[in-house]
């Protein structure tokens, strides 16, 4: 990346650098950051409205708290950039979300500054609560602040946590960053009722709120609780969100420019005071700083390599992916069947859903980063007759595992589960990479596991979980599908428990993939045909049911190779060596590929794959080691 220069940026490498500048030039340093990011962005890739959004904040907490000692956690950790580049990693951002390079999430690996490793929602307050309570038992004055945003602030964890504050009898800061947007606009009761608050305040409200704020505000030694008391009774009869923080016994601040670094450094210097619990709701803009971000922060929430125009390059590729080929199909069964649902957890554009919710908007729910709810919510419309699909990313499936569990599974309902981002994801690296889901949900009775390996296969798949009677499962990556090869066997129907055998062997060599990996199998095969090696290959489609045609082929005298996109532990593999424990067939002749016992880091889906043993290459040398 070509190097940029920069009059006060070059010179800031630690937070104890930004402490001697003045405010005017703090927001030169703004722009000087809003410049870096965006030109860092355009090269790398990453999330780029976010960032922009939360700048200024970040500078006026950097230039009052001491985060060597003092805690800050973040919600999500998307937005992190600022923090990083103020925290000794901003000659890293030339790597920014590549091997050997830096996560695009907080890292604790990476520095002291980073608590937690963060690329979930709803966690920011229940651990800043974690950490405001281990203080007050070690009786340390550590100052602790969680940074969430509107749309994760009502999160099941967030808001168990608020209402467990009064735990707390210290100081702990809750900003809360109000920009009325997830990744898409947020979703729910209290994201419009934020919303409406927001659309009600001009510029000069959110001046005047902070300077009656500052002038109510105890000064050190005053009593701080006549204080708190003196600013309710200004606010007691304004429409805000106070009254719903003040009901649980949270003193509430705000909302205020989340942008005017002066009026912020004021307010984090008088709060870091405080003896309690408090939130400070800042109003903020993301994408601020660069034109076609703050225009169009959804397409500019996580974007690959751009033009500074803001013009989005092609991918090489140009090919199409699993989930673009998801989007057509479930608008085709919604057409035919009006009993389908589709449902979402503050994802539609990333789990394809932006075409369903155009066509068929009275059918289409988003409730919010919410994962449990959703799953919930289809179970109740399974139950009385609907076909519900949850589209979620694997990842964030797992944080709705008890509601599998409880609501679906244990009812035997079918709701069908359409897992994106499964397996290896490259850039977003360990805190989103789909490594759990076959292990999760294949411990669970009544559970149907399929893994389309491209999308001819994975329409097959959405026809045949609309029909079933039993919750089913459907796992596919972030990246294109091969339609162009053997596109006449791929196109069988699904049936249950069947698998598809892709090439014959003459040998006793069988490799057995589930999912998109299977293309792997079949370049190894290619290979080794060249070496007088002929194995079969067969692409499982199921981890549960498991074929029969693959317990007998245990029972035979192969050799059998299996090969997944997820974590080794409870994955495709073992469910093929627990079947051949359960028969009673000797197991020294298989072998499993798989993800090993690690969380991978970031570097490109290809390299990750060949990284964990699950490429052609690893595959050939599998094969011939079992021939020795």
């Amino acid at each position: 990346m070509q190097s940029m220069q920069y009059e006060l940026l070059d010179k800031i490498n630690y937070p104890q650098d930004i402490r001697s500048l003045s405010i005017p030039q703090l927001n030169k340093l703004a722009s000087e950051i809003c410049h870096f990011i965006t030109y860092s962005v355009s090269k790398s890739g990453g999330h780029l409205a976010s960032n922009l959004g939360a700048l200024e904040l970040t500078i006026a907490m950097h230039y009052v708290f001491d985060f060597t000692k003092d805690k800050l956690v973040w919600d999500v950790g998307h937005q992190c950039y600022t923090h990083k580049i103020l925290t000794g990693r901003k000659d890293k951002f030339e790597k920014l979300r590549q091997k050997d390079g830096i996560s695009g999430f907080p890292s604790p690996a990476e520095s002291e500054y980073d608590q937690f490793s963060v690329g979930h929602a709803g966690t920011s307050i229940p651990t800043a609560l974690g950490l405001a309570l281990a203080c007050q038992q070690q009786k340390n004055n550590d100052k602790i602040v969680a940074f969430v945003g509107d749309a994760s602030i009502v999160n099941g964890a967030n808001f168990e946590a608020l209402n467990n504050l009064g735990l707390v009898k210290r100081q702990m800061l809750v900003v809360l960053n109000d920009n009325s947007m997830a990744i898409d606009v947020s979703q729910g009761a209290i994201a419009r009722f934020l919303s409406k608050v927001r659309l009600s305040h001009k510029y000069e409200d959110l001046r005047n709120t902070t300077n009656r704020i500052l002038d109510h505000f105890p000064v050190v030694g005053k009593k701080v609780e006549g204080a708190l008391e003196s600013f309710k009774q200004t606010l007691r009869m304004a429409i805000t969100p106070s009254r719903l923080f003040e009901s649980l016994n949270i003193p509430y601040f705000g909302p205020v420019d989340g942008h005017d670094i002066a009026s912020l450094i004021q307010l984090f210097t008088a709060m870091s005071h405080l003896n309690r619990p408090a939130v400070l709701h800042v109003y903020t803009k993301k994408g601020k700083g660069f034109t076609p971000a703050d225009d169009n922060p959804t397409k500019f929430h996580s974007t690959g390599p751009f033009k500074i125009n803001g013009e989005i390059e092609i991918p090489s590729s140009c090919g199409k992916s699993f989930t673009s080929i998801f989007s057509d199909v479930i608008v085709k069964l919604a057409k035919d069947d009006e009993r389908v649902i589709a449902i979402t957890a503050a994802m539609p554009d990333g789990t394809g859903l932006m075409k369903f919710r155009r066509q068929f908007e009275s059918r289409y729910y988003d409730v919010g980063i919410a994962e449990s709810v959703a799953v919930d919510i289809a179970a109740g419309q399974a139950k009385m007759g609907l076909k519900p699909f949850v589209c979620i990313y694997s990842t964030f499936l797992q944080r709705s595992y008890d509601q599998i569990f409880q609501e679906v599974s244990l009812q035997n309902l079918p709701v069908i589960f359409c897992i994106d981002r499964a397996g290896l994801v490259g850039a977003d690296g360990p805190t989103h990479h789909g490594l759990m889901d076959i292990g999760f949900l294949r411990m669970m009775p009544n559970m149907i596991l399929l893994a389309p390996a491209n999308g001819i296969e994975l329409e097959a798949a959405l026809k045949f979980a609309n029909n079933s009677k039993n919750p089913v499962a459907i796992r596919y990556p972030k990246e294109d599908v091969q339609d162009d090869i053997l596109p006449d066997v791929f196109s069988k129907p699904y049936e249950l428990g069947k698998s598809l055998t892709l090439k014959s062997g003459s040998g006793n060599i069988v490799i057995l993939a589930y999912g998109s990996i299977v293309f792997e199998a079949l370049k190894a095969a290619e290979v080794l045909k060249a070496d007088n090696i002929d194995v079969t290959v067969i692409n499982a489609r199921f981890a549960k049911p498991l074929d029969d045609n693959i317990l007998s082929m245990l029972n035979a005298d192969n050799s059998i190779i299996t090969v997944e996109d997820h974590y080794t532990a409870c994955g495709f593999g073992a469910a093929v060596l627990e079947a051949a424990a359960k028969a009673g067939t000797n197991t020294k002749n298989i072998r499993i590929l798989g993800v090993p016992d690690d969380y991978i880091n970031v570097d490109s889906r290809e390299h990750q794959i060949k990284a964990v043993g699950i490429d052609a290459e690893t595959i050939i040398k599998t094969v011939k080691d079992l021939q020795k």
